[in-house]
């Protein structure tokens, strides 16, 4: 596993705090080669950073999108390439 991987990171805005978008997000990346964390911030928002091959993190974030798409008003995206920060998939408090 190489230290460095592609990551996406998003932010959010919506009716996506209070209707399980967190545990969405943990339950569809199992079905994808990713690792990351996701939780709620104090504006409203949620934040999203996943981390992994860039075809399976954009499939992961393509499905989450559509299964949350009624609560989604607009969301940030920034990608890149950098070191590992995340091992598994993680909400956090």
């Amino acid at each position: 596993m190489t230290d460095t991987v592609f990551y996406l990171d998003c932010w959010f805005t919506g009716h996506v705090q209070g209707v399980g978008f967190r545990y969405q997000s943990a339950s569809t990346a199992k079905g994808f080669e990713v690792s990351g964390t996701v939780q709620n911030l104090a504006d409203g928002r949620v934040y999203l950073r996943a981390e992994g091959e860039e075809a399976e993190i954009r499939a992961f974030y393509d499905t989450l999108a559509e299964e949350m798409e009624d609560y989604i008003r607009d969301v940030e995206v920034k990608t890149g390439n950098g070191a590992r920060s995340c091992q598994g998939f993680s909400i956090l408090t």
